[in-house]
């Protein structure tokens, strides 16, 4: 909105407007119609008030010289609608966490910790930030929304999910910690992804050489978010949860990269059945890389194994180890980069094999 600021706008969020469009819809054709000028509309969470899509089709099968920006932090209620969603119509654009290239002022430490949402980012006590943003997610867009008859059940979800950060996905575990229906977490998990809090990485499969699991991993969509979610104790080790709050961090970066480039590039991991992991895999029209996570601060011959096997089955691809040291190695033509290092300098539109 900042960007454009002759647009009209409709913001969702303030109670009177919600109110209004809620009751009637129509409203926006008489606000444009109001202002003949007007060159650009932007209705922020629209997904408050989904019949709004009816009537912004119905504008722009008028053919009007108007640009329309339809913003939202869910998609559960427009599919739960069934609402005609402007398909063939509209442009998809997803907006994620900072990027460290984009976010100069941020250091990695910073981000490690506190993850990279702006609001976060730009507050002076961002824990406090983390634990309201959390708080305000299950309960506006799980308990208002009525997503969830239980919303105990679904915060007790929320604390056993954030053990399975970073990890092979295993709904029945889950269950069984939380002591609900295997069934109930696969609902709990799409809440999780169309509330864009969460999301899923498939294996990568093509032209496999050997078994390979089945199961995608799991992340929550910020480190941040996922320390809040995260128990902490005597039986929990700090380095357990920092490790998958550093892989979390990657794949966070990954996935923006990936959403922010013009190429057609995809996340996957790969893992064959007798467990070798390789914890992610770029693969595109001029990419196809494999990035190992290690939270320590040297490389230990052990590390470089899992992309030795990737390796052996791809040879074409390109294979990095990230870890928490300082120094750029290559060993075994495996190059080694710090991780600040490499998150620092992975820009929209830059090739990954780029980074050296």
């Amino acid at each position: 909105m900042h960007e454009h600021p002759d647009a009209l706008t409709v913001d969702l969020l303030k109670p009177d407007l919600f109110r209004l469009y809620s009751a009637r819809p129509e409203r926006l054709f008489e606000l444009i119609a109001g202002n003949p000028d007007a060159k650009m509309v932007i209705v922020d969470e629209v997904q408050k008030v989904p019949e709004l899509l009816d009537v912004v089709h119905s504008l722009v099968e008028q053919k009007r010289k108007i640009t329309f920006i339809l913003t939202g932090s869910s998609s559960r209620k427009l599919k739960r609608t069934g609402i005609d969603l402007l398909a063939g119509r509209v442009l998809l654009r997803t907006m994620h966490p900072f990027l460290l290239s984009e976010a100069k002022a941020i250091d990695f430490g910073f981000a490690l910790q506190n993850g990279l949402l702006p609001i976060v980012c730009a507050s002076e006590t961002p824990a406090d930030v983390l634990n309201a943003y959390v708080e305000l997610y299950v309960r506006e867009e799980v308990q208002i929304e009525s997503m969830v008859r239980n919303v105990g059940n679904f915060t007790r979800f929320l604390e056993a999910a954030s053990f399975s950060h970073a990890s092979v996905l295993n709904m029945s575990n889950i269950a069984r910690e939380c002591a609900i229906e295997r069934k109930v977490v696969e609902g709990y998990i799409a809440i999780l992804q169309d509330i864009l809090l969460a999301f899923k990485i498939p294996v990568f499969t093509k032209r496999a050489r050997r078994a390979v699991s089945s199961h995608p991993k799991f992340y929550f969509f910020d480190t941040g978010v996922f320390r809040t979610l995260r128990p902490k104790g005597p039986l929990d080790r700090p380095e357990e949860i920092d490790g998958a709050a550093l892989e979390g961090l990657v794949a966070q970066h990954l996935r923006a990269w990936i959403a922010y480039s013009q190429h057609d590039n995809s996340l996957y991991f790969w893992r064959s059945r007798k467990g070798v992991e390789v914890d992610f895999v770029v693969y595109g029209e001029r990419e196809l890389v494999a990035l190992e996570v290690k939270n320590s601060s040297r490389v230990r011959p052990e590390d470089l194994r899992s992309l030795e096997a990737f390796r052996e089955d791809y040879p074409e691809g390109k294979t990095y180890l990230l870890y928490r040291g300082s120094e750029k190695l290559r060993i075994k033509d495996i190059l080694c980069l710090p991780c600040d290092y490499f998150l620092s300098h992975l820009v929209p539109d830059m090739a990954i094999g780029g980074i050296q």
